[in-house]
């Protein structure tokens, strides 16, 4: 009788456990690591210098940016004075990705002002206490796309007081705007009376809906990268732990600053 014995076609040779228990630790590490970035990990080593920012801010003149201020050839000048300590795309609890920029001026609710970073048609709705949301009908980058510029935060912690330019009432609507044009007053409103947020403003690039209306700015998805409409290193990804500072040549736009008190 013969000893021979056929391999079946469909059978397989099983890998050592040695080398799939290396496959599997090395899945694991790689899993660890992505729930740790995207949801434990550390918002940012710029918010180390935050309580200092604070209680001195004559010590981060370095990092310092002013409204006006443009950054080389870059389409938006900057809004307002402060630093920017949350940028596009950061996270500040599990889950959470930041969808604009939290400038922080170290100052005092409605006294740091806003202004327009480009022109375009101004909406505040009837319920917008601390917000305005600016409609630029050619994106600057991508001539033929409508884009939004949000500005949140204008209000006090309380909710009773709105710092908000009285040119802008609830309910307006598609007023014309230049940049430059005073919008109002940081402030530490966050949509819940009584939590504040930290006196800062938010900041963010909103999509169009393809419908000439804007997108629900709470959802990163919706906006875009604000870092080339500013020339800065605004994206978290890219710039995990710095302040996003001009690494070129600065100009100043001649606005008219009105309501300075710094």
């Amino acid at each position: 009788m013969s000893s021979f014995k056929p391999i079946p076609l469909n059978g397989s040779r099983k890998l050592p456990w040695k080398v799939m228990a290396l496959a599997a630790l090395i899945l694991m590490a790689a899993g660890s690591y992505l729930v740790y970035r995207y949801f434990f990990r550390p918002s940012s080593q710029r918010w180390s210098e935050y309580r200092q920012f604070n209680e001195d801010r004559t010590k981060f003149d370095e990092i310092l940016l002013r409204p006006g201020m443009r950054c080389e050839n870059a389409p938006f000048a900057f809004p307002t004075t402060g630093a920017v300590f949350g940028l596009w795309n950061q996270s500040y609890r599990p889950g959470h990705r930041h969808a604009g920029l939290d400038i922080f001026s170290g100052d005092e609710p409605g006294v740091t002002p806003i202004y327009t970073a480009y022109p375009g048609y101004l909406t505040r709705e009837e319920d917008w206490l601390s917000t305005v949301i600016i409609r630029i009908p050619e994106d600057p980058l991508n001539p033929g796309r409508q884009i939004w510029t949000y500005y949140t935060h204008m209000a006090n912690v309380a909710g009773t007081k709105s710092f908000i330019s009285g040119q802008f009432p609830m309910g307006t609507n598609e007023v014309y705007v230049e940049a430059g044009t005073f919008l109002g007053y940081q402030g530490n409103f966050s949509g819940d009376p009584g939590t504040a947020t930290g006196l800062h403003l938010h900041f963010s690039v909103v999509k169009d809906d393809g419908k000439g209306q804007f997108l629900n700015e709470l959802d990163i998805a919706n906006t875009y990268d604000p870092s080339p409409y500013f020339n800065l290193r605004m994206n978290n990804d890219e710039n995990p732990d710095e302040f996003p500072i001009c690494a070129g040549q600065m100009v100043y736009e001649d606005w008219d600053l009105v309501g300075e008190n710094e």
